[in-house]
Formats: C-alpha cells, structure tokens, sequence
C-alpha cells in the first residue's frame, strides 16, 4: 500500500458518493457536506490521480464515545490493507480526540 491516509483531508461533495457507488451503496449525495459539518473527523487516502479511493469518518456526541463509519475502499484497492490502515488512523486519531470508547459494525 503506497496511499497515505490523510486524517480531514479537503473532498469535494461528490466525492464520497463517488466512491459509495462504485462499491455498490447508495449515494446518498444530501448527505455531503453536512456530513464533514457534523461528524468529529473522518479520514481517506487518495491515488496517484488525486482521485479518493478510501473514506471513512468517526462521530459521536463529543464525549469520550465515538462511532466509526462507511469505511469504503475502492474496489481497484480493496485487499491490499489500505482499509486496515485507514481504521487504524482513525483509531490514532480517536485517541487524540479523547475518544475513549469508538464503536464499530459492519456487515460483510
């Protein structure tokens, strides 16, 4: 894995959906950028073309709990451990954010 994970980096509002649809879920296009208003910090990685390949983001009430959310790697770089580093990162930076507690589920 050669992409570095960028913890808010700048996306445009079509981005995610983008990258939502080409791993088959919704767009959900309302969701962008009210999204990166609300949620505490949400991390990615970019290809050699600038192009956003990997997304995730973590939320919560400000307290010391979060949920981690919508980890999306596209399918061109699924299984070469850019998801795993992107959960990490988020973990990394969860911490730092004082989140003591982060949530997570998934469905395979």
């Amino acid at each position: 894995m050669n992409q570095r994970i960028l913890i808010n980096l700048p996306i445009s509002d079509l981005e995610v959906p983008h990258l939502r649809e080409s791993v088959g879920w919704g767009r959900r296009d309302d969701d962008y950028p009210v999204l990166f208003e609300r949620c505490n910090f949400w991390g990615g990685a970019r290809d050699a073309n600038q192009q956003l390949i990997a997304f995730g983001y973590v939320c919560g009430t400000g307290l010391e709990h979060g949920y981690m959310e919508d980890i999306i790697v596209h399918p061109a770089y699924q299984h070469s451990g850019i998801g795993a580093a992107l959960v990490t990162e988020l973990l990394k930076e969860a911490e730092r954010f004082g989140l003591q507690i982060v949530t997570v589920s998934y469905s395979a």
